[in-house]
């Protein structure tokens, strides 16, 4: 891409100084070198480019320069990436490749230093970043903050090498983010005062304003599997200053049809002041992080994007640095080669390996809540046949089970309610965090057969079923591939089809197994080490 000398008019949005005036804005290079106030009477709106403020770019199952060429059409510019999920795969090399990668794209990604790798004690992960290693990373000009501190417990209870990581971040003088579900009270009041400044995980208006009242900013959260925007955008009423919105998780075939500017669209027609709303999608995430992103001021970097109008809000054109990069919902991207990088050492599982030996007890089960990352626990029985305790579809009770991708160990086991399917099985090695092998369904053979094709294929999802399978290749640390993003968007549709027509009623079932593993969101959790009382915060038996 070449940068040239051009003028663009229209109504321009000033959201550093709030207000919106017609002008003519001079680009040169990559940078704006004038902006003139005049009587033009050009119908477009010209505004800051979007900022997802929180999202991890592996869930895309996309490289990092196809994630961009999906979200310029929509106005995204710029992203705070948080590579803890690679970093639980490969380490720092991960992490280094993440940033590479990002560089091939003239898409601003910034990303942080993962905190958390692995998130816990209670689980097998392929790399560990201690706070040498954190250290290492927050010292690069590429690192713009310290990951979300998911390990909660270790900042109440002064873990020495979680405070060593806080330090290292202040030293540094980078943000940190936050990761802290349901904290409240005077652990809360701990956990702020650490110096931790945001939080993407409040489901409730009381628990965002006690976290605000501390000096944290609340990013609104609209991704694939968790959703808190119609809880939470009343904030952005009281609290102006101190809102971002991110999507944390996006699925690619959500990507295709919108990110940021959704709520952003939605927001504005819930009548709350524009102003406000488009600061939160702009100035406020690019403000507490520093980053290099242009807010349509004099010298600043041509980072913005032209749309017709406040009402239906399409964006006609995405620049970034001077360059146009989308036009018309097509990405003028091109794509770009990259490398691969893997950590898969999984074998051939056997369907004696699902077998759980019948106590005569009931089983504590997984119970899943659509479209959020919690869960309950529930008391139950399953079916047992010749002595094995099996799924049973007419409670809707599913075996679950994860598998150690790094080491051969013995499978974890357990029970799972509200997932739906009423036969076949679904299988990925998408589990955060550690991205072990996640499996449901509906009998050990099946479960056997589908984990095996991710096995076999080194990473991956699968819908499997005796009369159909779709099976996405992910090759590149079993949580990416490297293919063109709208056919991985197609693929992905077509997966989660056949796990509904399978019976699951989950708005993206993929999207919720993926989370059953990780053990810092309440209440039950399945990791290769088995059942996870996420509120006791330690291991449990299955038996009740």
């Amino acid at each position: 891409m070449n940068n040239t000398a051009f003028k663009i008019s229209g109504q321009i949005i000033d959201v550093v100084n709030s207000r919106i005036f017609r002008g003519t804005i001079e680009i040169e290079g990559k940078n704006i070198i004038n902006i003139i106030e005049d009587d033009n009477d050009v119908e477009q709106i010209i505004m800051p480019g979007f900022v997802d403020s929180h999202i991890h770019i592996e869930s895309s199952l996309l490289v990092p320069t196809e994630f961009a060429r999906l979200a310029v059409t929509h106005g995204t510019v710029a992203s705070v990436s948080d590579p803890h999920e690679i970093a639980n795969v490969l380490g720092i090399d991960g992490v280094k490749y993440m940033i590479d990668a990002g560089k091939k794209s003239p898409f601003k990604f910034y990303f942080g230093a993962p905190s958390c790798v692995p998130a816990t004690a209670f689980e097998t992960s392929g790399a560990t970043l201690d706070s040498v290693a954190v250290d290492e990373l927050l010292s690069m000009n590429d690192i713009k903050y310290l990951g979300e501190m998911m390990n909660y417990p270790g900042v109440l209870f002064d873990d020495n090498e979680v405070i060593k990581k806080i330090v290292s971040a202040k030293r540094h003088d980078k943000p940190i983010d936050g990761h802290a579900p349901l904290l409240s009270g005077k652990d809360l009041k701990k956990y702020c005062n650490a110096g931790i400044s945001t939080d993407h995980e409040c489901s409730n208006l009381q628990e965002a304003k006690e976290k605000i009242g501390l000096g944290m900013k609340i990013q609104i959260r609209e991704g694939s599997a968790a959703n808190n925007f119609n809880s939470l955008i009343p904030l952005i009423k009281e609290f102006p200053n101190d809102i971002m919105f991110c999507s944390d998780d996006l699925h690619p075939h959500e990507l295709i049809f919108g990110h940021i500017n959704k709520l952003v669209k939605k927001a504005i027609s819930l009548e709350y002041n524009t102003l406000d709303i488009i600061k939160a999608a702009t100035l406020t995430p690019v403000k507490h992080y520093n980053l290099e992103v242009g807010l349509l001021q004099k010298n600043d970097p041509a980072d913005f994007i032209v749309i017709d109008n406040l009402n239906d809000f399409n964006i006609l054109k995405t620049y970034i640095d001077g360059n146009l990069v989308a036009e018309n919902n097509r990405s003028l991207i091109a794509p770009a080669n990259v490398d691969s990088i893997n950590n898969f050492s999984a074998e051939k599982v056997l369907i004696k390996d699902f077998r759980i030996s019948d106590e005569n007890k009931n089983v504590k089960i997984i119970d899943v809540i659509n479209g959020e990352l919690l869960t309950e626990q529930v008391i139950g029985r399953p079916k047992c046949v010749n002595n094995n305790l099996v799924s049973d579809i007419n409670k809707d009770i599913l075996k679950i089970a994860v598998i150690n991708r790094y080491e051969k160990k013995k499978i974890a086991l357990g029970f799972i309610r509200n997932f739906g399917l009423k036969k076949g099985a679904i299988a990925s090695s998408i589990a955060h965090d550690s991205h072990n092998i996640v499996v449901i369904g509906c009998s050990d053979e099946e479960m056997a057969r589908a984990a095996n094709m991710i096995i076999k294929s080194k990473g991956g999802l699968v819908t499997w079923s005796y009369n159909k399978h779709i099976h996405i290749p992910l090759p590149i640390a079993g949580l990416m591939t490297y293919e063109n993003g709208y056919k991985i968007a197609a693929d992905y549709r077509l997966l989660v089809l056949l796990a509904k027509e399978l019976g699951s009623e989950l708005n993206d079932p993929f999207m919720t197994m993926g989370f059953m593993s990780l053990l810092v969101i309440p209440k039950l959790k399945l990791s290769d080490k088995g059942l996870f009382d996420c509120e006791k915060f330690q291991l449990t038996s299955l038996f009740s």
